[in-house]
């Protein structure tokens, strides 16, 4: 029973206690009732989430309420029935004997413990208990599912999962510690309200005094602390690494895991994963308590930065190769997975945040739609840019996304939209339109568009609320324009309009988009700036390789700019073919093949490190155009093709005359053979280079 010291130790405790008012609530409600609702009451929830300090702020209550209770901590109780009933007895020492007309509380903390002895708990001794005595019991990880299967204890059991102070809750609790309200933001943005962190910045607090300063980064200790209270027991080393897998991602699940892991089966180590209390099991996966998530991964980064890197490099060649196979609505979901990845640096953070604070629904627009759209543009940017809008829309419907409210309160109002124009259609009205006129332009004098590649704008895109303004709606936009990116068959080159270029400067730097003051554009008395990307430059997957070098801040803003990629040629078709033409004839005469444009194309400097030398391009050039003459020889039609190349160019005749005698055809058809194979290489080869 509580003594005087207990007392004070009580009151102390309940100065300190802050939130959790739901619980308490439900604890108060239920033992002053006429009859004991429950027979006990399950508090779970990861390390240094407040399960002790509930369960002491319940003991108060008990107290103020002057109920016979007493506390029981596991930690250093066997897992054996007789080490456990007299730990109970050396706490209670009247609870043998008490009668069923005395209501009781035993509160019992760290559960985990003594797990083996769940079954004889639950089977045999408490039932035993006073009818009038309710327990609570406090542990890591949920009740096994024992407990539910039974229909007499599924009656009489409540459990509590625990989670992290909310943002007022945890402003108060910082408060009441003494920390000035001007350091609780970044506070706040590193804890997400994890009551231990919290307790244990606070410590610092009091150490410090005015020197007090929350640099998290800088603070190893305390992510030591927070990791040794939230992982216990790991079975084994690849259950750990698992742990940190999960830490890098948004959501994980069983492929996921095995890519991560590089191991085939991780079945076991998934369910066991599941099983845990500091991890949500949604319906694409699961995923870790934000802090448990934060404090894994900058554990790993500060303590093995070389295990963080794998981590992070296998879960990119993960998603990468998810978004070649993914449907639409899929592959939005992976790219808002790859951007987490990069949700540590200062440019990208606030926009992953923006995109994480709500749910949208992303669609192609409807007839319907279209008014108010144009009425989004005629409010933000003027009456001519709406009559270009509703123009636009008329002409390339299909090229609209509209940003919708999930709720049917608001009829799936939009919320914002994007237009990706097209620029390789409608050239009237590209003429009409300063804005294209001006990419266009552009794109005819400074950059060559080949046959078969496409270049687009983000011609309009705006939230409704705030326009381009960063907002949730507009980091969404910026999720789909990534898509975009990814996954436009022979996208060339893409131009991105912002009505406030300064503001968007750092994530355009960022993303390796240029400047290009030549394509600006003013309307209705609003001036533009334009950003592009030349895809066939710096090509999607090389372009994911770039961010993900640039995922640690420090390494963008302090670390020297990897070696630039070598300049890529735009070959027109014709030139192109011309110089294919150009490898063939000189296959066999020792000719060196340096000053050949296809070893600056795109064909080759993909399949090569920006440092490969002209001999290792050449060579692979040489190769290339041979393996590509040999894919004839599977047709029957395109046999004498091969055979005419073969004869003239790989293993060559003295003369095309003998040439043309070898495989027995008059010289005349020899050379329409001879210009069939090269415009036939030429062609398979002009697929790959503009089929990116």
């Amino acid at each position: 029973m509580p003594t005087p010291l207990l007392d004070r130790l009580n009151q102390a405790r309940h100065r300190q206690f802050v939130g959790r008012q739901p619980e308490l609530a439900l604890f108060e409600t239920v033992i002053t009732a006429a009859e004991l609702p429950l027979a006990l009451i399950y508090v779970y929830g990861p390390g240094g989430i407040g399960k002790t300090s509930l369960l002491h702020e319940f003991g108060y209550i008990c107290a103020n309420l002057e109920l016979p209770w007493a506390y029981l901590d596991l930690r250093d109780v066997s897992p054996a029935p007789d080490a456990f009933a007299g730990a109970v007895d050396r706490a209670i020492p009247s609870l043998s004997t008490a009668s069923p007309a005395n209501r009781q509380v035993i509160l019992i903390d760290s559960y985990e413990k003594v797990l083996p002895l769940d079954n004889w708990l639950r089977q045999n001794y408490l039932p035993q208990l006073p009818a009038d005595t309710l327990v609570v019991l406090a542990g890591r990880d949920k009740l096994s599912p024992r407990w539910r299967s039974d229909a007499g204890w599924r009656a009489l059991i409540h459990e509590l999962s625990l989670r992290n102070f909310s943002a007022q809750e945890s402003e108060t609790f910082l408060t009441a510690r003494g920390i000035p309200s001007g350091q609780h933001r970044p506070i706040l943005h590193v804890t997400h309200g994890h009551p231990l962190a919290l307790s244990l910045i606070a410590d610092q607090f009091i150490q410090q005094g005015d020197l007090f300063s929350f640099t998290p980064d800088k603070a190893p200790d305390m992510i030591k602390t927070l990791l040794d209270r939230l992982i216990q027991d790991i079975p084994g080393p690849a259950h750990r690494l698992a742990l940190e897998a999960c830490a890098q991602v948004h959501i994980i699940t069983e492929p996921l895991l095995a890519a991560m892991l590089e191991i085939d089966d991780c079945y076991a180590i998934f369910d066991w994963l599941r099983g845990l209390s500091f991890v949500e099991v949604g319906s694409q996966g699961v995923f870790l308590h934000d802090l448990v998530g934060k404090t894994l991964s900058t554990d790993l980064q500060w303590r093995n930065p070389e295990r963080y890197a794998t981590l992070l490099s296998r879960a990119r060649n993960y998603y990468t190769a998810r978004l070649q196979q993914a449907n639409s609505q899929e592959q939005q979901q992976i790219i808002a997975d790859y951007i987490f990845l990069h949700r540590q640096n200062p440019i990208v953070r606030p926009f992953f945040d923006a995109a994480s604070q709500m749910s949208v629904l992303v669609d192609a627009a409807n007839a319907p739609d279209r008014p108010q759209l144009v009425e989004m543009v005629r409010r933000h940017e003027g009456d001519r840019s709406a009559g270009l809008a509703e123009a636009w829309f008329e002409r390339q419907p299909h090229q609209i996304l509209v940003m919708r409210s999930p709720s049917e309160e608001f009829e799936f109002a939009p919320l914002g939209f994007l237009f990706t124009l097209d620029l390789t259609a409608d050239a009237d009205l590209i003429a009409a339109d300063p804005a294209a006129h001006n990419a266009w332009r552009y794109l005819q004098t400074q950059t060559l568009l080949r046959p078969g590649e496409k270049a687009t704008m983000f011609r309009f895109w705006l939230s409704a609320d705030t326009h381009q303004n960063f907002s949730p709606v507009v980091a969404l936009i910026g999720v789909n324009m990534v898509r975009h990116y990814l996954t436009t068959p022979g996208l060339a080159y893409t131009f991105f309009p912002c009505a406030n270029p300064q503001f968007w400067t750092p994530l355009c730097a960022y993303a390796d988009l240029t400047r290009l003051p030549d394509v600006d554009f003013a309307i209705d008395n609003r001036t533009y700036g334009v950003f592009g990307h030349d895809w066939r430059v710096m090509p999607p997957l090389q372009w994911l390789d770039l961010l993900a070098g640039r995922e640690n801040s420090l390494f963008f803003q302090k670390t020297p700019p990897p070696p630039p990629h070598e300049a890529l040629i735009v070959l027109s078709r014709s030139e192109f073919s011309q110089a294919v033409r150009d490898v063939f004839r000189r296959l066999s005469s020792g000719d060196t093949m340096s000053d050949n444009p296809l070893l600056r194309s795109h064909l080759v400097l993909k399949a090569h490190d920006p440092g490969a030398s002209d001999t290792e391009k050449m060579a692979y050039l040489q190769n290339l155009v041979i393996k590509t003459a040999e894919t004839l020889k599977s047709s029957p039609r395109h046999l004498k093709l091969y055979r005419t190349l073969y004869h003239t160019y790989i293993q060559p005749a003295h003369t095309q005359e003998q040439a043309a005698e070898l495989i027995d055809v008059p010289f005349s058809t020899f050379r329409r053979h001879l210009k069939a194979g090269l415009t036939e290489v030429a062609n398979i080869l002009w697929q790959q280079e503009i089929g990116y």
